[in-house]
Order: C-alpha cells, then structure tokens, then sequence
C-alpha cells in the first residue's frame, strides 16, 4: 500500500458549511469536511474536493477488445486496459471486489503512473484504442480523462466499461473524447439496484439515453444471475428497453454469472438461460445478441441483419474472420452497424 495521489477533483461545487456537492456520479453526495463519498476515493479536504487516487494504477494490461465485451468496435484489436482503485457501486457479485470495493482509509493501492505513461504504453503495445475497465471509470474521472485528451491528440480511441452511473454533466465532459462503452444494465427492476447495488435504477437508463443520443459507440451487457434478474419478464423488459429506447442496432450481450464475493454460493447461469435471453433479445427487435462467458458453447459470431452472412467469425476473444466492405456485408451490401476502423 502507498499513500494516496491527491488532486483537486473535477465535477463539484461547494455548499454551506464547507460541504461540497459532488456532481461526478447520480448520487450527487454531499459530503461534510474530512468525509468521502460514496466512491471512498473523493474527499471533502477543508471544503475542496480531492480524488485519491489519481493516476494510481492497480491494472495495466493489454486485452483483446472483445473482452471489454465490444464486439462491434474495432473487433480482433488489441485495446491498453487500465483501472484505478473504487467503485461507486457495492455489487455483491462483483467480480473484481479486491480492486473495486476498497477499504476507505485514505491509503489507495496502485502505482503512480501518468497519463502521459499510459499513452505511451499504448503506442508502444500497438494499442488503437485505451480501456478504462476492471473497476468503474467515472470514480478516476480525472486520470480517465487527462489519459483520454492525450489519447486523442495521438489518434487512439477512447473505451469506457462502466456502470452506467454517469450523470449528465460528467458524460457532457467526457463525450468528446469518448469513442466507445460497455454498460452494464445489472437488472431493470429498482429495488433490485437498491438492494444488491446500492444505487438506483433511473439514471442508468438516463445515462444510457444520454450516451446514444450523443452519437457514441454503446454496447449493453446484462450478468444474468439465477434468481436476481432472470425471469422471462425482466429479461424481456431489458431487450424492450435496449430495442425502443437505444436501438435495434445496439448489441446486447447477456452474460454467464459465476459465484463470487458475497454471492460466492450462487448458481451458475444456466446455459440454456443464456439462450432464452437470446432469443428474448432477438424477438424483441435486437439486430446483434451475444452470449458471454461461455466460449465455445453458444453462437458468437456477427451476422448481417440484413441476409444472414456470417460477417464476423468468432470464438470468445479470437476473431478467426472479418468479412466485411467498408463496414458493409459482401454480399447484400447492408452497413452492419458498428465502428470497423481505427
């Protein structure tokens, strides 16, 4: 452990009493003096609000892009992959809990390293785009985004994996310089948001409306958990939501739930599940619907929506095919929606 990287915070305002109104994320904490928000990484120091964990890197790594999962952005490239400590969420399936659900003492893990240093290591990995991922990218809004006006300046593409939690005035900030992002859609009901995520449901889908509208790359995955978010009804309402209100275009990916952190004893999804909400996606008007953690055992591929040909062969994270003109399909020449080059 190393002591934390202070720096004056983006996205606040100061209130009485020296409080301060965080604006970063929806829940739009007010925090007294000497407290941290609801991330345990922003602090209220004498009335200013501070990130801790600034350019402290806990992950840095170079992954295939569909990993993200993105399967329509730039597919079989190589993506730089890098988080911060925190989260603004308390899943209790979360899967990177070491990294994400962090003691807030003020001493942040990580490596203090530059955004300049991330850039770089981009460029000399052949990375065409950077990955904010593992953990949740808006609570290392600052270091995300100096990394993202860097990345841009040099022509590399900018990902987010988020939460969705995004409030309308951080999405104003970074869409700019945002290319492309996953977000998790853990469940359409708020109780469920409230109870297993300790957030809320709305603002979620307005982030998710917010980021479409702005023209920006937008994949959806929902983790399908026994018991949690997988009945007929809410899978359907999820596919409804993503099809009406984002999209047809938008893919889905709905993904395989294996037991961890405080729901280590959960079932496994199973795969005939996955299928179900497959075809719920597809029925409800969804052009692309993927099946995730299960490689090898369902469908992965891309089609034309259009004839049906096969315009992206693919097994887990290895494409074995791109089979695409100009982003159309060779044989009926439709555009397959999605962003085809760097």
């Amino acid at each position: 452990m190393v002591n934390s990287q202070k720096k004056t915070a983006m996205l606040w305002s100061p209130a009485q009493g020296r409080k301060v109104q965080c604006i970063l994320c929806a829940h739009r904490c007010l925090i007294n003096p000497g407290r941290l928000g609801r991330c345990r990484v922003r602090l209220n120091e004498d009335g200013e609000l501070k990130s801790l964990n600034y350019a402290m890197l806990v992950a840095m790594n170079v992954d295939p892009v569909e990993k993200k999962p993105l399967f329509h952005f730039l597919p079989g490239s190589p993506s730089l992959s890098i988080a911060c400590a925190g989260c603004n969420f308390q899943c209790e399936f979360c899967q990177n809990w070491q990294i994400s659900q962090i003691p807030g003492d003020g001493r942040i893990e990580g490596q203090f390293t530059s955004p300049s240093d991330v850039v770089t290591a981009a460029i000399d990995s052949g990375c065409p785009s950077i990955s904010y991922t593992y953990t949740e990218p808006t609570i290392y809004f600052e270091t995300a985004y100096e990394c993202a006006t860097l990345a841009r300046q040099k022509g590399i593409r900018n990902i987010f994996v988020s939460n969705g939690y995004l409030t309308p005035e951080a999405i104003e900030v970074i869409a700019p310089f945002l290319d492309a992002i996953n977000v998790d859609l853990k469940a359409f009901r708020d109780e469920t948001y409230r109870r297993v995520m300790k957030a809320r449901l709305d603002p979620v889908l307005e982030c998710l409306r917010e980021l479409v509208a702005r023209k920006i790359w937008v994949e959806v995955t929902t983790l399908v958990v026994p018991g949690m978010n997988d009945s007929t009804q809410e899978l359907t309402d999820i596919a409804e939501f993503i099809s009406q209100e984002l999209g047809e275009d938008v893919p889905w990916h709905v993904t395989r739930f294996h037991g961890d952190y405080l729901m280590s004893n959960g079932a496994t999804t199973p795969l005939q599940t996955l299928m179900d909400a497959a075809r719920i996606g597809l029925e409800a008007g969804l052009k692309h619907v993927y099946c995730g953690n299960v490689t090898g055992l369902a469908d992965e591929n891309t089609y034309c929506p259009g004839c049906g040909h096969k315009v992206i062969a693919r097994v887990g994270y290895s494409i074995d095919k791109i089979d695409l003109q100009n982003g159309n399909c060779p044989k009926c020449h439709r555009p397959v929606a999605g962003f085809w080059k760097a």
